[in-house]
């Protein structure tokens, strides 16, 4: 049976029946091209491309700015690093294997496969499901979990003291981001049910809502029209040429492809009208002060805020125009998000080849959508955003 921790959650939203703010028009392509010029130089980013979805449409595809050290433009159709945007592609992939049934959302993972979990070696590019042996935790793990960031896996089992994947708390009971998780539910797909992931996106996203320059792997001809990416300091990084598909993020794409998928996404295209409300609904309320570091303490229940909870492979909020979703994707390098409002099916996402243009995101996204009630200091801590 399916949880209703996310129509409870909802229905202490204090905003979902009503917004407040109807009347933000979407700026015309002039505006956006003088708000993104200056919103870029006041914060110092070489490159970042935007696009508008309105009444689930695409209005609006634009790039700024440079691609690489060289002082190419960089355009709409450059190919650039998807990082964490992979994960909520990802979840719509799923989500439409569980409209076919073949996937159950709340079956426990461990009966998908034909021998245990653990008893299947650590592979380089799966996770070290060995680790887990001797902890029964990991067979009450569900594709739910999963998607909600709620295995109870730190972000990566690298990141431990001792390298060694490990559940920290009851599956389920809690948000802890974790990319591990979804390479977890990538291992159920490929090992449990014999498919490949890279071609099942290939087939039910980019093809279907024409993204031809996006891919899970590194493709020869994305090198004529390639963005590298600027760090904090200011230091060039050459675009990682990815060989193994990772649902954790190893999706290249344009500005001009992801648009469509966003505009598709606010629709619902693709998905059952039940499997589109819960990738966008309050699955799990997120208990943290902010998204990092993953592990840690939870807040104070009356400190907690109950605008924010973890939808299916994004990160669902209440705010001035009612309910909305969005999700981030970052590296050393990289600084992208989408946010979408589900009223006026309205989305903006943005794509930086230079992780300083993450300053800039609320700038960026208000000016599109107006006031949106998006979590930034919960997404990115105590960055000091620009004006």
């Amino acid at each position: 049976m399916r949880p209703l921790i996310g129509i409870c959650l909802l229905a202490m939203l204090p905003f979902a029946a009503v917004a407040a703010e109807t009347g933000h028009s979407i700026p015309t392509r002039t505006a956006l091209d003088a708000e993104a010029a200056a919103a870029m130089k006041a914060a110092q980013a070489n490159g970042l491309a935007i696009a508008v979805i309105d009444a689930g449409k695409v209005v609006h595809v634009a790039a700024y700015g440079q691609r690489n050290a060289k002082g190419d433009p960089l355009q709409t159709a450059t190919v650039m690093y998807g990082a964490s945007l992979t994960k909520a592609v990802f979840a719509y992939t799923v989500l439409q294997l569980v409209d076919e049934g073949r996937l159950d959302l709340d079956r426990p993972i461990a009966t998908y496969f034909d021998t245990p979990l653990t008893d299947y070696p650590a592979e380089d590019a799966y996770g070290p499901w060995p680790d887990l042996a001797g902890d029964e935790r990991w067979k009450a793990i569900t594709a739910r979990h999963l998607l909600t960031h709620s295995s109870g896996f730190a972000n990566f089992a690298y990141l431990e003291p001792d390298e060694k994947l490990r559940i920290h708390f009851a599956p389920g009971s809690r948000y802890a981001y974790s990319g591990e998780g979804l390479i977890l539910l990538q291992y159920v797909i490929e090992r449990g049910l014999g498919l490949d992931l890279g071609q099942e996106m290939q087939q039910r996203v980019f093809d279907r809502f024409g993204m031809p320059n996006t891919s899970m792997i590194w493709r020869p001809d994305f090198a004529t029209n390639l963005a590298d990416g600027w760090m904090e300091d200011g230091a060039v990084e050459p675009h990682d040429e990815r060989s193994r598909v990772r649902a954790a993020g190893s999706m290249d794409t344009t500005i001009a492809d992801l648009a469509n998928f966003a505009a598709a996404l606010s629709r619902g295209e693709g998905l059952s009208p039940a499997s589109a409300a819960a990738m966008a609904t309050a699955q799990l309320p997120i208990t943290t002060a902010s998204q990092f570091p993953t592990l840690q303490d939870e807040l104070p229940a009356a400190k907690r805020r109950r605008d924010l909870a973890a939808g299916l492979g994004v990160v669902v909020f209440d705010g001035p125009q009612g309910a909305g979703f969005y999700k981030g994707g970052h590296n050393d390098s990289t600084g992208n998000t989408f946010v979408c409002v589900r009223q006026r099916q309205r989305c903006v996402v943005i794509l930086g080849n230079d992780v300083r243009a993450e300053r800039a995101f609320p700038r960026l996204v208000a000016f599109v959508l107006g006031e949106t009630g998006v979590p930034w200091t919960w997404e990115y801590g105590n960055k000091q955003f620009v004006p």
